[in-house]
């Protein structure tokens, strides 16, 4: 086992670094010129030269690249171009913001997907079955900011339960962020409920159909305690990888949500530096998220591991 967990780690360090790469490349292939862009196109070459050598872009992209890995490694994330503030200032803030509406979210979606999952399984083939697999099916099909605008449309417009607008602050209290997140809330729990409704019913029918759980059957135990206590256990490990997935969603994801109702997390400061072509500023969002995923994914690959004996121990 610890060797397997040491395997894990070392595979997200590595896909990580190469994650950060990937970033920089990316960033570093857009078009046009950062220097140009923050000057505006009435500079003159003396300025946009100065500029370039204030910022280090006169650089070869490998000399940056080791320059930002090394400062990323010490905790330094850069300066934001726009603004000349440190990025990390900025971006724990909004990362506290994120973290609150994926954990709103979280805790609303896992536990009813679970459940809704577990019934549809139970009751398989029956109206609810069919009704839970049609509304998931639905809930897939459409893109969340479109859902997002249904709800506004529905709640903040027409009922004017909530508002349409998630903007919340440092002075905001705890259960004016849980109404005000509402919307947003919502939005992101109806996008995820369905995948992870889908694949739990998907493995506890899987693992229904053993010779095991026919004998638990011929036993006469009645059929929801044969789901929770003998399918369930056994049919963890696909379901802990798609809580995780969508856990990873809720964070990296995010970010429509977020500019659909203007909410000041990563998301939406990710694309106001897009905007702005602040570069150091996507490139850390960027490693954020992908960090993020890497170790949701890491972190379900172990537990499946430690839920399932037949994947601690070589055949």
């Amino acid at each position: 086992m610890k060797k397997r967990i040491l395997q894990r780690i070392l595979t997200g360090i590595i896909t990580l670094w190469l994650v950060s790469v990937l970033i920089f490349i990316g960033t570093e292939m857009l078009p046009g010129d950062v220097a140009t862009a923050i000057l505006g196109q009435s500079a003159t070459p003396e300025t946009v030269a100065a500029l370039r050598l204030q910022l280090g872009l006169d650089e070869p992209s490998v000399v940056r690249y080791l320059h930002w890995l090394a400062g990323i490694m010490h905790g330094d994330l850069g300066h934001s171009l726009a603004n000349g503030r440190a990025i990390s200032d900025e971006l724990l803030p909004r990362l506290a913001n994120t973290l609150f509406l994926a954990g709103y979210a979280a805790i609303i979606a896992i536990p009813l997907a679970v459940g809704l999952g577990i019934a549809a399984a139970i009751w398989r083939g029956s109206v609810f079955d069919r009704l839970a697999n049609t509304l998931t099916l639905i809930s897939i099909s459409v893109p969340e900011f479109f859902v997002g605008y249904i709800l506004v449309i529905a709640f903040a417009i027409r009922l004017t339960w909530f508002p349409s607008l998630a903007m919340v602050d440092s002075s905001s209290s705890f259960i004016d962020r849980l109404y005000i997140c509402t919307l947003p809330m919502l939005t992101l729990t109806l996008v995820v409920l369905a995948h992870m409704l889908r694949m739990t019913r998907a493995s506890v029918t899987a693992v229904m159909a053993s010779p095991y759980i026919e004998s638990a059957v011929l036993k006469g135990i009645p059929r929801w305690r044969i789901v929770v206590a003998h399918a369930l256990p056994n049919a963890l490990a696909p379901i802990i990888n798609v809580v995780a997935f969508n856990l990873a969603y809720l964070v990296v994801g995010v970010i429509l949500v977020e500019v659909v109702f203007v909410y000041p997390g990563i998301g939406q400061y990710m694309v106001d530096a897009v905007t702005k072509r602040d570069l150091p500023v996507v490139q850390a969002c960027g490693l954020l998220f992908g960090g993020t995923y890497i170790f949701l994914n890491t972190t379900a690959d172990l537990l499946a591991i430690w839920c399932n004996p037949r994947l601690r121990h070589a055949r």
